[in-house]
């Protein structure tokens, strides 16, 4: 009976399969469909099936019914077609009408296209002298912006007509680059089951109570989609009640009710809330557990993500009682509070992350018997207590644990096997030394290892070697690690060894290799050595620091084999002779550290031929002048070629270091490479001399625009044109010979914060466009021969009056040294004062001569008047007699003061040039 069933079944197959091999399309619906291909743009011919001599049931991406023919489907979403991965595989222009004629479709995918079009850039609008705009054939789409300036995301809007397609059941539209607000109208496709909007950014909703009429909606997706202007937005997704996926990330929800009443989501597996800066405390609608009635609705929650919200509070108790989580996001919160024990009952637990909180206390025991944990992240909390073998009982699918910046400590046995097998690793600050952790032995898939500052003070052991050439990134920085790298071969991609006790000659690396970080170690011997070392393969060595420590020798004509580097770091070292010209070869060369060394010779002028950003010689022996070329390093930012015996002029032509010439320009993204690298990143860091003290740049050091040319030979004047440097910060040209002026233009650095002009042979006045500075908190004139009143703002008046001494001829505040009168006047003033001065005194004579006969006169003819008159003179002289002697007294009192005061000050100032001149002797 059974094989004659299936002889059945298998005649009623093979009868179907004879029938759709036969179908023929609806002629309408293929006439249809051609003008949607009409209407659309398609570079790549990814529609070239779409024949008029083809049956449309046979095209890509389209799907016709089996038993009537009639298109069902419609699959044009880029990322469904691998060969067209990439912007030549979009398909753009418009969504035609013709779309409504197809009338059984069910099935719409637009996805990963520019349906919308690439819009008009609005900042065209801003270009006031602009008098003819060509814009003919040049691709652009979506909606005029009007003015031309007034929104510069706008696209084309999801077309309204979407919304009478009725039997439409799966709508997606995820990254189609639609805009503007999404239509009303989709409330209409009442049949819909999937609805995917995400991925557009532009969208808005301005009321989304339409959304409740789906009644049918199992999945929603509407990442990047606006929904603050409608703070109930909840009531109506709550509405929907065979809803089982919720996406919202990215949509603006921070002005969300935190409290709400009746939310029915009893058939929600999914909750994806991410980026949404809730900034309150955990929603009550969520987490509020207490009732069985909201245990019930969140009971079949699979997945939940709310990360990146700024959410306060601790993680409820109560969300233990989620039996079936799978997933739990909570990274990137500011949650406190210990974690939660009755996590360890989410046994279906496979993913748990509660990254960069502040969470306290101990690791919960019973996260141990999650026997289905595959990630565990809890890195950057104030974790604290000891974690034993008990904490990893049955883990034993653990693959990635991150419990790096925690306070956690690792007391386990030595001869401790853990029953999982990582693939990553990260304990970074966590307590894990004195001795080498020798369960990393069993550890056999490893793939990143992070053992950052964890306190070890052991030699590396044999077997670790061995094992690391099967790890693609190794961090063992800032512990105190010995051993002897000398016969060691890397093969690890990033290898970083930072701050440790090893010693020896260099390792040798394999064309693998792409990080090699080993600074602040005992590393010794000639670097020629290492640099002329033979690979079976071409390198790929990006990134090379091994600076602070004793190597020596001289560069040679080896680094021609390094062809990759970006960044090279050998300062700090013991390095000498010339740097070859070769070194321009390097094209990709980003950062050149070689200050701290003993290099002589001219700096190399091939230079002009790598895309340097960050140029640092100081401290060595160079000689010469400052070579021209390195005008031609457009990119560059930081300029350090202090402390040399350089001689010449500042080059003229600095103004064309456009990265320097730019407010707030953008920096290169690869400056601070390999941060693709499973969270492993190199940083440039510099230890500047900037505001008169050394500080270390690491992060910011993109934002710094910063040019050092003190402790040279340099003469000549300060170049005008270094004034185009609109976006320097930082200018040293102190301990040289420059003589001249300071340019008015001074004022045009409109960053500068710090400005060391000091011991050179700068003369005349103090620009006054220099209290333009406003940013300036570091300014150091000194021991020049600047001469006149030192300009009054509040900004210069600040500063100590080191930062002026030095020029016998400068005067005003914060000096001590007090301007006299004349300096601030002119000959046409004077005439103009002496005119206004002879009136003055006419007038004062006048008026004087008619008051006095005025009253004398008065005071002659009436008897009366004289009698009262000289009596109150009288009784005037006893007052002002009493009030003399007391303002005699006032005055001895604050002369003593006065005099004791100045006393101190002239010891005082004593003082400081004896200690001056200590030092300068």
């Amino acid at each position: 009976m059974q094989c004659n069933d299936h002889g059945v079944s298998s005649v009623n197959n093979l009868k179907l399969m004879h029938k759709a091999s036969t179908l023929i399309c609806h002629e309408k619906e293929k006439q249809a469909l051609l003008r949607i291909k009409h209407a659309l743009t398609d570079p790549t011919n990814r529609l070239s099936s779409w024949s008029v001599n083809e049956d449309c049931c046979g095209w890509t991406g389209v799907h016709c019914d089996n038993m009537s023919g009639r298109v069902v489907e419609l699959h044009l979403g880029n990322w469904n077609d691998p060969s067209a991965i990439g912007p030549y595989g979009i398909l753009g222009g418009e969504i035609s009408p013709a779309l409504l004629e197809l009338q059984f479709l069910s099935h719409l995918d637009l996805s990963y296209n520019d349906c919308g079009g690439t819009p008009i850039p609005s900042f065209l609008g801003s270009m006031q002298s602009l008098t003819f705009l060509y814009l003919f054939n040049a691709s652009f789409g979506g909606v005029i912006p009007h003015q031309l300036g007034n929104h510069s995301s706008l696209r084309a809007p999801i077309p309204s007509f979407l919304g009478s397609m009725r039997s439409l059941r799966h709508l997606d539209l995820w990254g189609a680059s639609f805009g503007g607000l999404i239509p009303h109208q989709l409330g209409n496709l009442s049949s819909l089951r999937h609805l995917d909007l995400g991925g557009n950014s532009g969208f808005y909703v301005d009321n989304f109570s339409w959304i409740s009429h789906l009644s049918s909606l199992v999945s929603l997706d509407v990442t990047w989609i606006d929904l603050h202007r409608d703070v109930h937005w909840l009531d109506s997704v709550s509405l929907l009640a065979s809803l089982s996926e919720l996406i919202l990330a990215n949509c603006q929800l921070n002005n969300m009710i935190s409290s709400l009443g009746d939310v029915n989501f009893t058939s929600l597996t999914v909750l994806y809330l991410p980026s949404n800066n809730f900034n309150h405390n955990m929603p009550s609608w969520l987490f509020n557990l207490s009732s069985l009635c909201t245990i019930s609705n969140l009971q079949n929650l699979h997945y939940l993500n709310l990360s990146v919200n700024m959410l306060t509070g601790q993680i409820p108790d109560s969300s233990g009682q989620l039996k079936h989580l799978t997933l739990v996001s909570l990274f990137s919160n500011s949650l406190c509070g210990p974690i939660p024990s009755r996590l360890g009952n989410l046994s279906s637990l496979s993913y748990l992350d509660l990254l960069h909180n502040q969470l306290n206390g101990t690791l919960p025991r019973n996260l141990g018997l999650l026997s289905n944990l595959v990630v565990l992240r809890i890195a950057s909390n104030s974790i604290e207590g000891t974690v034993s073998e008990v904490n990893f009982t049955k883990v034993s699918k653990l693959k990635f644990l991150d419990m790096s910046s925690t306070s956690v400590v690792f007391n386990v046995s030595h001869n401790w096997i853990p029953p999982f097998q990582l693939e990553y690793i990260n304990l970074g600050s966590c307590k894990i030394g004195p001795r080498f952790p020798a369960w990393l032995q069993t550890q056999t898939s490893l793939q990143s290892t992070s053992l950052y500052n964890v306190g070890i003070v052991d030699t590396a052991p044999n077997w670790f070697w061995k094992r690391i050439s099967h790890i693609q990134l190794i961090s063992l920085g800032h512990n105190q690690i010995s051993g002897d790298f000398s016969l060691v071969l890397l093969n690890s991609t990033i290898s970083v060894a930072d701050s440790n006790c090893f010693m020896g000659q260099l390792p040798h690396l394999s064309p693998n290799v792409i990080g090699f970080s080993m600074r602040n170690n005992s590393f010794s011997g000639q670097i020629s050595f290492f640099l002329r070392q033979k690979m079976n393969g071409r390198s790929k060595l990006e990134i090379l620091d091994i600076s602070n420590s004793a190597l020596s020798g001289e560069l040679g004509h080896c680094l021609m084999h390094w062809q990759s580097l970006t960044h090279l770091n050998l300062g700090n070292n013991n390095l000498s002779g010339k740097v070859p010209e070769l070194i321009g070869s390097l094209f990709s060369l980003k950062a050149l550290h070689l200050h701290n060394n003993s290099f002589s010779g001219a700096i190399p002028s091939s230079l002009r031929k790598t895309v340097l950003m960050v140029l640092r010689l100081r401290s060595n022996q160079f000689v010469g002048e400052i070579p021209p070329q390195i005008c031609r390093l457009s990119s560059l930012i930081v300029l350090d070629l202090a402390d040399n015996r350089l001689s010449g002029s500042i080059p003229r032509c600095l103004n064309n270091v456009s990265a320097m010439a730019t407010i707030n320009s953008p920096i290169d993204d690869e400056f601070n490479i390999l941060t693709d690298y499973s969270c492993f990143s190199y940083r440039e860091n510099l230890l500047l001399v900037i505001k008169g003290r050394e500080s270390i740049y690491f992060s910011i050091l993109p934002l710094e625009r910063i040019v050092d040319l003190s402790s040279n030979n340099l003469s000549g004047g300060i170049p005008t044109e270094i004034s185009s440097l609109f976006g320097l910060q930082s200018l040293n040209l102190s301990q040289n010979h420059l003589m001249g002026r300071i340019q008015e233009k001074i004022g045009d650095f409109e960053c500068l914060e710090s400005l060391d002009l000091s011991n050179n042979h700068l003369s005349g006045e103090i620009p006054q466009s220099i209290i333009k500075l406003t940013f300036l908190n570091h300014l150091n004139l000194s021991y020049n021969n600047f001469s006149g009143r030192i300009p009054s703002s509040t900004q210069l008046q600040s500063f100590d009056a080191l930062a002026f001494i030095g020029n016998h001829e400068l005067c005003g505040a914060p000096l001590l040294k007090n301007c006299t009168e004349n300096e601030d006047s002119n000959p046409s003033d004077e005439n103009e004062d002496s005119f206004e001065r002879s009136w003055f005194y006419i007038g004062m004579a006048t008026g004087f001569i008619v008051s006095f006969w005025g009253v004398c006169g008065a005071l002659l003819c009436k008897r009366a008047w004289r009698h009262a008159y000289f009596k109150f003179l009288d009784n005037m002289k006893d007052q002002i007699y009493v009030a003399t002697v007391l303002k005699l007294s006032w005055l001895r009192y604050h002369f003593r003061r006065y005099r004791i005061s100045l006393r101190c000050l002239r010891g005082c100032n004593q003082e400081r040039r004896d200690e001056r001149g200590g030092v300068e002797s």
